[in-house]
């Protein structure tokens, strides 16, 4: 079978595997993601009470992932990921049975928030880790943009399919539905034939922990990484201030917001999908910092265009670009860890990139309310340009980056020839 250029990674079997399933469990996720929203608030009738689940779902996003990245680099990754797979899945089942007899307790909702959070917090760095044991190093960048792609689609098309599922069958059956969808995963790992072997750290427990800490710390290119993409998105994150553009700034309406909401998704998928069918660049880590110099100024044009398309446009233009340097970023992390670091260099990644947006949408509104939404997205745009320039001053390593493995201490040490004397 001939595969287009952009779908030739694809032919790896183990790895289109769990592609697919990773696709259907995203859809899945965005479906209870859009019930779980919809019920707080139905049930609360509080925006303050439904920005509490933002808060339920970031306390385990800080507080585990560097643990779950610890047991990623001392477990079998593919058994990690069924049990927490699992787990997840009856998570689900269980709150599809509580919704569906009538139980809605918003605490129950906040708790499901949590623990959802939690089991993702020790399953993403294994997601994240075993994908290099699938396909072949130079293909490994059309791996992850295509990773990129599939999550970014589920992002669109999961909220429509809520929003349709819970019109015509009701929340519980979105909650139904989101549990059916860890079955796409727990099958392709059931069925893939790669082994990945179970990385065997120098130590285990706390000491593995606080050696990936210093693994980090002593490989700059890893900490720059990190550094830039959370000082861009802190800098500049939309999403906080969209119902303002919507509602003052363009006055379209709840109609509009979707649109503005969708905008980034849609772009991220066109980005990713044409991305994956060039040659993956020389110089991965200066891609990194040019996508996000284009994405903050895609921003900073999105908030002072006059026109809701025009504004529209440059909104789908920075998702495009975002997913750009997600995609690079994913690529140079792995190619620059060995398998026995990544997952916990994943998790202390996942921290920074999950933590910096947050932030960035708390400081939007603060500075939206001193200068309006406008002048704060075109200020915190025009900083993030700045930020991803001067990296290749303070970042010059990343900029250089060529993929090579980045070598261990006691490997650097058996190189350096004898002293005289």
């Amino acid at each position: 079978m001939k595969w287009p250029v952009a779908f030739t990674v694809l032919q790896f079997r183990d790895f289109r595997l769990i592609w697919m399933g990773q696709f259907v469990a995203m859809l899945g996720m965005q479906i209870q993601t859009v019930a779980l929203g919809w019920l707080v608030y139905d049930i609360t009738g509080s925006a303050a009470q439904l920005g509490l689940v933002g808060l339920f779902r970031a306390l385990p996003l800080i507080f585990f992932s560097l643990f779950g990245g610890t047991l990623a680099d001392q477990l079998d990754r593919r058994r990690l990921l069924l049990v927490t797979q699992s787990m997840q899945a009856l998570l689900s089942v269980t709150l599809a049975i509580f919704v569906t007899g009538g139980l809605e307790n918003v605490w129950i909702l906040y708790g499901f928030a949590f623990a959802t959070a939690a089991g993702s917090s020790f399953d993403a760095p294994s997601r994240q880790a075993i994908i290099p044991a699938l396909v072949p190093r130079d293909r490994l960048s059309n791996a992850l943009t295509l990773n990129v792609l599939s999550s970014n689609t589920g992002m669109v098309l999961g909220p429509t399919m809520s929003g349709f599922i819970i019109g015509q069958l009701g929340t519980g059956a979105a909650f139904w539905a989101g549990a059916v969808s860890f079955l796409g995963v727990l099958t392709a790992l059931m069925l893939m034939r790669t082994r990945p072997p179970v990385p065997t750290p120098a130590r285990r427990g706390l000491a593995s922990l606080i050696d990936g800490l210093r693994f980090v710390k002593d490989r700059r290119i890893l900490w720059q990484l990190m550094v830039i993409d959370f000082t861009a998105t802190l800098a500049v994150s939309p999403v906080g201030l969209l119902p303002v553009f919507a509602s003052d700034v363009h006055q379209i309406g709840p109609e509009g917001l979707g649109l503005l909401y969708a905008a980034p998704s849609i772009g991220s998928v066109l980005g990713a999908l044409l991305f994956a069918s060039v040659p993956s660049p020389k110089l991965p880590g200066r891609m990194v910092a040019v996508a996000i110099a284009g994405y903050g100024l895609a921003l900073a044009l999105f908030g002072i265009m006059p026109t809701f398309y025009l504004a529209l446009g440059f909104l789908a233009l920075g998702g495009g670009l975002d997913a750009v340097s997600m995609a690079m970023r994913h690529t140079v992390r792995q190619l620059a860890t060995p398998d026995d670091f990544r997952g916990r260099v994943g998790a202390l990644a996942s921290v920074f990139s999950g933590g910096g947006p947050r932030l960035g949408e708390f400081q939007a509104g603060m500075v939206a309310s001193l200068i309006g939404p406008q002048g704060a997205m075109f200020a915190g745009g025009m900083a993030c340009v700045a930020i991803a320039l001067s990296s290749n001053y303070w970042a010059r390593g990343l900029w250089k980056y060529r993929g090579e493995e980045q070598a261990r201490p006691e490997d650097l040490a058996e190189r350096e020839p004898p002293k005289d004397g």
